[in-house]
């Protein structure tokens, strides 16, 4: 059973989700304010982290950049802004995707599903090499020159896709369409963060 991490301080939305999620097989635990948030993801070890932006003692931005920097958990995170650049923020920080509020049920499973794909262990049993790049898709490990170098979920299922499809080209809907799902095959916005991300971290 996979334990989903909500954060949020909107009761009556944890406990909707809470509701659903726990109605499809995840256990929940929940925090609401950005410091309780990091507590209960030190207590209850998460395997999927869905996180508010507007939140008390601590946002969702900062709250997403210390996650990010204990781990790779994968993060969606909920906005109820419409403006672009919350998203584009949250995604450069580390987040996997995003909801916009009020949202669906349906469509945040869909997310979770989406993202949990990403950190699932792979049948593959390739070494990929490219000059002092290396990706075991075995070990889900990459290094440069010997180093390890930590991805997020979203980051290695990218360079996993690209790993697959070593010598081809593939357009922005292909790879949108493979890792974010087809309902995101026009939001390119995606890509540009994601792929300047893989620039700095494989030089």
């Amino acid at each position: 059973m996979k334990t989903v991490l909500v954060v949020d301080d909107e009761r009556n939305i944890v406990e909707l989700v809470r509701l659903y999620l726990e109605k499809e097989g995840f256990n929940v635990v929940a925090a609401g304010d950005g410091e309780a948030a990091l507590v209960q993801y030190e207590r209850s070890d998460p395997d999927l982290v869905v996180l508010d932006l507007m939140l008390p003692r601590m946002d969702g931005f900062e709250v997403c950049r210390e996650l990010r920097r204990r781990g790779d958990v994968p993060i969606l995170m909920l906005t109820a802004r419409s403006e672009d650049i919350d998203a584009i923020v949250g995604l450069e920080l580390g987040a996997d995707d995003y909801v916009t509020k009020p949202f669906s049920t349906g469509e945040l499973l869909a997310r979770l599903r989406v993202a949990q794909r990403h950190v699932q262990p792979t049948p593959d049993t390739v070494v990929f090499r490219s000059g002092d790049l290396q990706v075991d898709l075995t070990a889900r490990i990459v290094t440069v020159k010997g180093r390890e170098v930590k991805l997020t979920a979203t980051e290695y299922a990218l360079v996993r896709l690209f790993v697959r499809h070593a010598g081809k080209v593939l357009t922005h809907r292909q790879i949108l369409r493979e890792v974010w799902g087809p309902n995101h095959e026009a939001q390119t916005h995606y890509l540009r963060v994601y792929l300047g991300h893989l620039r700095e971290k494989l030089e």
